[in-house]
């Protein structure tokens, strides 16, 4: 199994970067960073440091999206940084949650994101692609460029497109029933559209906190530190609910159940523990959706969803412990789970 770093671009830049080459010392090989150009800095500028003092680790956004910037000007930036470093970024795209609606606009559409993700990957990759009637194609591309592009869904629609059409599965949470659940709906529309399900790489980003043992006290700091999780995996789910209804076929009740006192959301506390706009998320959802608590538990949840088909697991290490758990995790629990 891989392991990814996934973090926000707050200032400094540098302690990003540092949290980076902490990462790949300790044996993770992706580092990720959220992309929301009012909340936090441009992400890659910083990718560009990250990629300087590193020598293997692969960087990308969990994730962008098509609308806030042109889809040329993207795929040429992936690949000016594949261009410069090797073929170490991978474009992570989805509906753009907060990027868009901080900006006052309404998240992207599914055929947008289709149409983007052809776009990227092919101008990535070296290819010709249709900009609504102009064909263009970058000169400077060497051979040997890819663009690798992965999607991040819940939706039904949303995981039978990532199947379809992305070269990666982007799961943002780490429940064992949820994740057999929506791996299968992506593997099986993959086998649907003639595609080889392991070409589609699966990757579970939640976040992760170790504790010292399983004592009340030290459980109930963790899930404080990752309560926020809950509240921004609920963004999305409360879209689900408006467009499915609270109790449909097609979404599972165990993703949509704990949205109920949900009230409402500020985008200026998203992805940050003591969010106060989380307070509704339960204790049994921090415990499914993340990872928490001592050693032996990560490395068992872990070895599950592996068996679950999981590829790579992405920390999402926005608490009061994140280098810790970069430490420990380098030395416990990736040599535990990868022998």
């Amino acid at each position: 199994m891989d392991f990814g770093l996934v973090l926000q671009t707050d200032p400094p830049a540098s302690r990003v970067i540092s949290l980076m080459k902490r990462a790949e010392r300790n044996g993770f090989s992706y580092g990720w960073t959220f992309d929301s150009a009012v909340l936090w800095q441009e992400p890659f500028v910083i990718y560009s440091q990250i990629l300087a003092n590193t020598t293997k680790l692969k960087v990308g956004p969990m994730v962008t999206n098509p609308g806030t910037r042109t889809w040329e000007v993207t795929a040429s930036t992936f690949a000016t940084l594949n261009d410069m470093y090797g073929n170490r970024t991978v474009c992570g795209i989805g509906r753009g949650d907060s990027a868009m609606r901080v900006a006052g606009r309404k998240p992207n559409t599914l055929a947008r994101i289709s149409e983007a993700m052809k776009v990227i990957r092919a101008l990535g990759s070296g290819q010709e692609a249709d900009l609504g009637g102009t064909v263009i194609r970058f000169p400077w591309i060497r051979p040997g460029a890819e663009l690798p592009v992965w999607m991040a869904a819940y939706g039904p629609k949303a995981l039978k497109m990532t199947g379809e059409e992305a070269d990666g599965f982007i799961l943002q949470l780490a429940d064992l029933y949820l994740t057999e659940y929506m791996v299968k709906a992506v593997k099986d529309a993959a086998v649907a559209a003639g595609r080889d399900p392991s070409e589609v790489t699966i990757c579970v980003a939640a976040p992760a906190y170790v504790t010292e043992d399983d004592s009340p006290a030290a459980l109930a700091h963790a899930r404080e530190q990752c309560r926020w999780f809950g509240g921004m995996v609920g963004n999305h789910v409360a879209d689900l609910v408006s467009k499915y209804g609270e109790h449909s076929a097609a979404v599972p009740d165990e993703l949509t159940d704990y949205i109920k006192a949900r009230e409402g959301y500020d985008y200026s506390h998203h992805g940050r523990a003591g969010n106060p706009d989380t307070q509704f998320v339960p204790d049994e959802i921090v415990d499914r959706f993340c990872l928490i608590g001592p050693v032996e538990r990560h490395v068992e949840k872990l070895n599950a969803l592996r068996d679950l088909g999981v590829d790579q697991f992405a920390v999402y290490d926005m608490h009061d412990a994140q280098e810790a758990v970069i430490d420990v995790y380098g030395s416990r629990v990736i040599p535990a789970v990868n022998g």
